[in-house]
């Protein structure tokens, strides 16, 4: 055969990888382009005093993770701290000693673990922040906790609460061993008393993660409940494709691949810029947990997991709101379990200017009689009224239920919830609706700002996204109450 021919033979693959090859090579500019900005030490600087499950047998309780911990801060302040210049140029500096940004400022530092102990607890709780989080974001609600006599750990997970370098290599098991870590120190602490575990976003994954290891029989002990707040349970099925373009951050020439997004880092408590690998361990956790949970529902139909309460907002651009049904309550025993759903607002949602409307779930839910779970919508009382309301639906029932007045409304101006808003009150000092009265303490809560573009430091999405809960009371006694009753019903261990 002559070489022309078999040219011919071969040329329907030619004309199909052509095609693939433009569009990995298309692909690989975008993203490139993504992570084209400057980099700075703390996307550099590799912290080796970070906890990873390899450094388990070194590191055998939670004692020795704080231990760790400390010398991880010590390191990046040498590391990074110490290659910022300071002064009123670097003010919204997160690195740099003495900005506003700096969370050294602030007593205690809430990037790093803590710990709420009580004379005779009633129960344990493990706080889990989410991925690029810090344990700031849970605070208020583990002293509430606290204040109820409960022992407290909020748990850095590792990666977390120094520098964004710290997601570029980091895995979703070494915070999964973190986690266990800090379990079995709270089941030292409140002996028979029940544990549970309270998880943000992808600290709502790991959560599933242990609570399945416990029910399994690798870990212990099994958690007396749940609650899960925006939880990471589905993303896009597009973050799949982030492996890939970590493996080829690896390239000469490609290590703007590494990154997702490269921003100014002026929040003290929580990474502006994403690393990619970031994206591809939420991509797996949930990935896994999904599929654990699937074959538990077949396996062990009556005891699929802890009694858990969702608490989630129907407009979430970080993770599917669908999956929380699909994924999870969908395939849980009945009768156990509850997904409160904070709705947008029905007033607001009248304006033309809303072009989004994400109410598909509300009316998926509302009067599904097939539903194993009870549910209850945080909705206006009106479509004219701000007024706020509480509607409950049990399981397998096609009714609704108004459960009393909140004495909640929505603020003039705000539209919906967002992923990063539920476990942030109205006075967060930080996030919050009004600044605090020091007005040395950087503010990024609600901000009315107006003017020409490329004038603020801030990015737009700072003006437009929601940062705290205007319904945070209601979220804190569900998930109070939550644990109080889960406490009753599972007594002594």
């Amino acid at each position: 055969m002559r070489p022309i021919d078999r040219f011919t033979q071969r040329r329907p693959l030619y004309l199909r990888l052509g095609p693939l090859a433009l569009l990995a090579g298309a692909f690989v500019l975008f993203t490139q382009g993504c992570g084209n900005q400057q980099l700075k030490p703390w996307h550099s600087e590799a912290l080796t005093e970070e906890f990873t499950r390899d450094k388990a047998e070194k590191v055998r309780n939670f004692e020795g993770y704080l231990k760790l911990e400390e010398r991880l801060f010590a390191e990046l302040d040498e590391k990074v701290y110490a290659r910022v210049e300071t002064g009123p140029g670097q003010a919204l500096v997160r690195y740099s000693k003495g900005s506003a940004a700096d969370p050294q400022r602030r007593r205690p530092n809430w990037n790093r673990s803590f710990e709420l102990a009580a004379p005779a607890p009633v129960g344990g709780v493990l706080l889990l922040h989410g991925m690029s989080d810090s344990p700031y974001s849970l605070r208020v609600l583990g002293q509430a906790l606290h204040q109820r006599n409960f022992w407290v750990v909020g748990l850095r997970l590792p990666g977390h609460g120094t520098a964004p370098s710290g997601l570029l290599d980091i895995q979703w098991e070494d915070m999964a061993a973190a986690v266990r870590l800090a379990v079995e120190h709270l089941a030292a602490k409140v002996g028979s008393q029940p544990i549970h575990l309270i998880g943000y976003s992808t600290g709502a994954g790991l959560a599933l993660d242990f609570a399945l290891n416990a029910l399994e029989g690798s870990a212990s002990p099994v958690p007396g409940s749940l609650v899960l707040i925006s939880p990471a349970i589905g993303i896009h099925p597009a973050a799949a494709l982030a492996a890939w373009k970590r493996r080829l951050s690896v390239v000469p020439g490609l290590g703007g691949l590494a990154w997702l997004s490269v921003e100014l880092e002026f929040d003290p408590f929580k990474y502006n810029s994403f690393t990619t690998n970031a994206g591809v361990q939420v991509h797996r956790l949930t990935t896994d947990v999904a599929r654990r949970i699937e074959r538990r529902s077949q396996t062990h139909p009556s005891g699929v997991l802890p009694p858990t309460l969702v608490l989630k907002s129907n407009a979430d651009s970080t993770v599917s709101t669908d999956a929380v049904v699909d994924r999870l309550l969908g395939r849980l025993e009945p009768h156990r379990h509850e997904l409160v759903l904070f709705d947008v607002n029905r007033y607001a949602a009248k304006s033309v200017l809303m072009i989004a409307d994400p109410g598909a779930l509300t009316t998926r839910l509302i009067g599904d009689q097939n539903l194993p779970f009870a549910m209850t919508l945080v909705t206006n009382e009106r479509p004219e009224s701000l007024a706020v309301v509480a509607r409950r639906q049990e399981p397998f029932s096609a009714e609704t239920s108004r459960t009393g007045p909140l004495g909640l409304a929505w603020p003039p101006g705000v539209i919906s919830l967002s992923h990063v808003a539920l476990p942030f009150p109205l006075d967060d000092p930080l996030y919050g609706q009004r600044p605090p009265e020091n007005e040395k303490i950087l503010f990024l809560g609600q901000m009315a700002i107006q003017g020409e573009r490329g004038v603020l430091r801030l990015p737009p999405e700072w003006l437009l996204r929601l940062r705290h809960n205007p319904f945070y009371p209601y979220l804190e006694a569900r998930a109070v109450a939550w644990l109080e009753r889960a406490g009753v019903q599972t007594g002594a261990r």
